[in-house]
């Protein structure tokens, strides 16, 4: 890997282990009951699965923010986010407190709903994208005045590059 993105993902790394460390648990996902919807879905887009904790309050706010966008989102509370990121294929520096999967594609983290419509219409060879950590200013993060932060993909020979850079003050 390159050592510039290295870098960049060590201060991301520590950042999810710490995560990690205070959302994870044992309760298994298949022991996990769905929320109920709270807004109406557009039938064009796929359903989104998120795996999250029930401690987790910065997930229900992306959770919200995907179903503003038109997204059904199942989301189940689970204690063992851990083995759900890894069976997913969600590589160590990618982890954030919440995985999801839509339509063969995993989602790790706040990343923005339009970033997410446009990995669904343009379909790359990818595993997935993530916004890493808990970026200030990401949907669920939000914040004035917040830094920008980048979404990054990654595929299934360990390549990982910048998705998008999002400037979560603009409009």
């Amino acid at each position: 890997m390159d050592d510039r993105l290295m870098k960049l993902l060590r201060p991301v790394l520590l950042t999810c282990t710490l995560i990690a460390a205070g959302c994870g648990g044992t309760e298994t996902a298949e022991s996990a009951e769905p929320l109920p919807l709270l807004a109406e879905a557009s039938s064009d887009l796929p359903s989104v699965l998120v795996y999250k904790t029930a401690t987790c309050g910065c997930c229900n706010g992306w959770i919200e923010h995907l179903r503003a966008a038109g997204f059904t989102v199942d989301a189940r509370d689970t204690r063992d986010l851990m083995s759900i990121k890894v069976d997913a294929g969600v590589p160590t520096a990618m982890t954030s407190c919440h995985t999801s999967l839509v339509d063969g594609y995993v989602v790790e983290g706040h990343v923005p709903a339009e970033q997410l419509k446009r990995l669904l219409a343009e379909r790359p060879d990818l595993v997935g994208i993530a916004a890493p950590g808990m970026p200030a200013g990401s949907p669920g993060m939000d914040m004035p005045n917040a830094p920008s932060y980048q979404v990054l993909s990654f595929d299934n020979e360990g390549n990982v590059a910048v998705y998008a850079e999002i400037d979560p003050n603009s409009p």
